[in-house]
This record gives C-alpha cells, structure tokens and sequence, in this order.
C-alpha cells in the first residue's frame, strides 16, 4: 500500500513576529507527542542562523531543529532544516540546501529567487514524513510581513504548498499581544485566515486567570479559538540558543571562581559552546558587548565562532579588543578560540579565493604563530575526539572553511578522529581548535575547568533532557494537546 504523505498529520506553529517562542514551543510539543508514543518529526522549511549543528548524514542545519530532534529523541537530518541562510554581511547570506553550501546571495537576489528552493524543501518534507506519525513544523518570522509574502516558502507561502493547518503563536511578556494576533488576523488575506485554526499565547508572568478577557476578545475579534496560555518556564533557558537576541536577553553570571569573557563579534557563530560552561556555578561567563572594554578580572577570554572571520577581525579591532586581549594576555592571562575565533589568533587570515566576499587578507592578534587561509571546501561533520593534555574523550563536531598551519600547530590541542587539531603557544596560555561543541563532554569539561581551580557539578547532557522533560510537561498542562493533534490530523 502507497503512504501518501500529503495526509500525514501536521502542524505548522507560526508566531507574530520573531522570537515569541516557536522554537521552545515546538521543542516541548516534539517531547510531548514523543512520550505519548508517536513518532515526531521536527520540520523547519527556512532558517536563518549562524548557530548550525552538523549532523551525521552529512551537512548542517540550525541548532533548534537539532534541539527539536533531540526532544524527539530522533538523529538530527538535514531534511529537518532543508533551507539554511547564514548571514555573512547585512545584506547577504550564505545558502545552505539539505545541509550542503551552493552559494551566497545577497537578501534582494534571494526574495527573487526563493522559491527556486521550494521543490527541495518540499521534497525534504515529504522524506520525513515517510515515516512520522506526526510533523511539528517551525515557521520563520511572521506572517504579518505580508510586504515578504510573494515568494515566501518559510511561512504561510510553504502551508499553502504542503497544505498544511497553522497555529499562531503570540508573546504576552514583550507587551501587545492581543494587537498582533488581532492585527496579524487584520492583514491576512481570507483564505489564509482560514488556514490558521488557533493561537497559544506564550510567556505569560503571573495569574493567568487575569488574561481571561483577553483571550475572549482575541477569539471574538479573529474567530480563531485558544488552545492555551503558556506560562514563562525557566528551564526552558536550559536548552541551547540559536540566536543572539536569545544571548542579548541572558543575564551575565556574576558568581563563580573562573570569569571568562566572549567578545560579541558581529558575525558571532556557535556561540551555543559556551552553554555548558554558562550554566556551572562555579563559573562567570560575560559576554562582552560592542563599545565594552574587556574586564580588567578576567581570567579566560573565549573567542567563539564567526561566519565572517576577516569582517569579524576588522571589528573586533574597532572595538578595541584587540588591545584588551593582548594586554590580557600579557597580565598572565589566558585565550581560547574556537574555529573563527582561532583563525583569527594567528598573524595573518587571507582569502584568496574571495570565499567570504572580495579577495583581501587580514593580520590577525599574533597570539599564535600559524597563519590561516580560507577555502572553498567547507568541513562539516560530526566527530570524536581526545584532549590531548588530560585526555578526555570529546564529542563535537566541525563546522568550518579554511586551513590553518604553522610553528604552533607542532603543539595541537585535541586529535580529531586521530588527527592533529588546532595550536598552541610556547608557554600554553593562547591555544585554538576548530572542534565545536567541546564543553558539552562533562569529562573535558571537569578537567578543563580543574586548571583553573573551578568545579564541575553539571552533567550537562542529563540537564537538557530534565529541561525537555519539563518542557513536555508544561507544555501538555498548559495547551490542549488532543485539540491540537486532532487539528494535526485533520489535514
């Protein structure tokens, strides 16, 4: 018998605007259904993120559809996130399809070209729902932006082409959320108000009891029913952020014995390494924003992940941290940079290919003496790994263009699958890797906080489990869950 799976059950959670918790709430719900025995699976048809997982059938997809997968207890796929911008300058993007670089494009090139995509997200859509149960999938941005509606494949314009019902969900803690559900509602056009079967209101404080008036006139004024308020769950910072605006919001550690400072670069990237050590309370992660000097008491600088790494040199100089970390360095300090972040601890990045935009070279800190050079092959992949100074075994994974060689790699600082990774200065303090995801491993961690005359009291992997476990629950005593499924299967 032929499964069509147009009609396997689905669902698309859409918000009204940005960061009013689609991917937290698709996550939970993913946990929820999973332990009601169904076989989920996370879909995003278009993200756009410099936080990137690599996964095991080759290629990348943004950290929250790996998160989802995970509160499925499923192995991420690319076909999760068949569509990935990472933005490279303010006005263009590097594209990624079913995990894979094709090219970049400028934000105007790609409005016109968008739905050239479309087939392989469809595709990718249908190879998961070959064999799911149900299909939680994740919009981006809102679909208010009706000035974005032509060619969009990333919010009701994908619906539509996999027709598929949608929940809309609204944000009460940022204020106004019976105007954007009632105006998103307004500017829609009718066939597509009639695609949108509910709305959750998200990240409630308080007594909920409170909000009662609200939903009644937000149901009398849109004619869409409520499938619940959610309250604001704490743990819910527990899981990995994708997006800086999800950073910006994080309250700086104040306690702890080890400080470690992150500069923000513009082009930040994976800064979700710095998750595990965020949440140890023996540590004091602050990451360090634009026009901020570095504290003078900081005993490690981190510097992460970049998808610019030339751009992102010119401004971290701008910023005057370069300064910082050499006079940090100089103080008995210590550095740690994390693929970007280690190429640019070298003396010189060059891009003679003009991978990341014109062909140009940069000088970089001279903390290490290697040099870097960009190329148009791009490493991603998961991998194994042994720190070689305590040698702990590392789970991560490697997401990066470019190679880097010199006098300091005769002192590496992990083997990759047995292979030599990363530099190390003479006296130990400046060291680099291009291995991601390394402080999630707790016995690299211990070891590697033990250096320092920190402890280690995390498991961390065991911490993001309790967080989705708790999420499920919240989830399933907040929002009618059959209601919701049956909408799912009702398609």
């Amino acid at each position: 018998m032929t499964i069509d799976v147009r009609r396997k059950p689905a669902v698309m959670i859409q918000g009204t605007g940005s960061h009013v918790g689609k991917s937290t709430i698709v996550a939970g719900l993913a946990r929820a259904f999973t332990l009601r025995g169904l076989a989920v699976r996370p879909f995003k048809p278009q993200n756009m993120s410099n936080n990137a997982a690599a996964v095991a059938d080759g290629g990348e997809i943004g950290r929250a559809q790996a998160v989802q997968a995970r509160a499925a207890k499923i192995p991420p796929s690319v076909h999760m996130n068949p569509l990935l911008l990472k933005p490279e300058t303010e006005s263009g993007a590097q594209v990624i399809v079913q995990g894979r670089r094709v090219e970049h494009l400028r934000a105007a090139d790609y409005r016109t070209r968008a739905q050239d995509f479309l087939p392989a997200v469809l595709e990718s859509f249908a190879h998961l729902a070959a064999d799911a149960d149900l299909l939680l999938i994740e919009g981006a941005g809102s679909p208010a932006e009706i000035n974005l509606r032509e060619g969009d494949i990333a919010k009701l314009g994908f619906a539509e082409a996999a027709d598929v019902p949608v929940i809309i969900v609204g944000d009460i803690d940022r204020g106004g959320v019976i105007a954007s559900l009632v105006g998103t509602h307004a500017v829609l056009a009718p066939t597509e108000r009639r695609r949108i079967k509910g709305f959750l209101v998200n990240k409630l404080r308080g007594d909920a009891r409170l909000f009662d008036g609200g939903v009644t006139a937000i149901e009398k004024m849109t004619g869409w029913p409520c499938l619940g308020v959610v309250p604001w769950l704490a743990q819910s910072a527990s899981l990995p952020v994708e997006d800086t605006v999800d950073l910006d919001r994080r309250t700086p550690g104040t306690g702890g014995r080890l400080r470690i400072a992150v500069p923000m670069l513009a082009r930040i990237a994976n800064f979700d390494d710095l998750d595990p050590l965020a949440q140890e309370e023996d540590v004091a992660v602050k990451f360090i924003r634009p026009g901020e000097a570095l504290p003078g008491d900081t005993d490690l600088v981190v510097l992460p992940g970049s998808k610019s790494t030339i751009g992102d040199l010119h401004f971290l100089c701008a910023q005057g941290w370069d300064i910082d970390i050499v006079a940090h360095v100089r103080r008995g300090g210590q550095v740690l940079g994390l693929c970007g972040g280690y190429q640019m601890l070298g003396h010189i990045v060059a891009d003679p290919d003009g991978v990341e935009g014109a062909p140009s070279e940069a000088s970089g800190l001279g903390l290490l003496d290697v040099r870097t050079e960009l190329t148009k092959e791009k490493v991603t992949r998961p991998v194994r790994a042994i720190h070689l100074a305590t040698g702990e075994q590392i789970s991560g994974y490697e997401i990066h263009l470019g190679r880097t060689e010199g006098r300091d790699c005769t002192r590496p600082v992990v083997l990759i699958d047995g292979r030599a990774d990363g530099a190390s200065s003479a006296d130990g303090r400046v060291q680099g890797t291009y291995l991601h995801g390394l402080f999630a491993s707790d016995g690299f961690r211990r070891a590697y906080l033990a250096t320092f005359g920190a402890a280690s009291r995390l498991a961390y992997e065991a911490h993001v489990v309790a967080a989705l476990d708790a999420l499920a629950t919240h989830l399933a005593t907040h929002i009618d869950l059959d209601r919701l499924l049956a909408i799912a299967r009702a398609r």
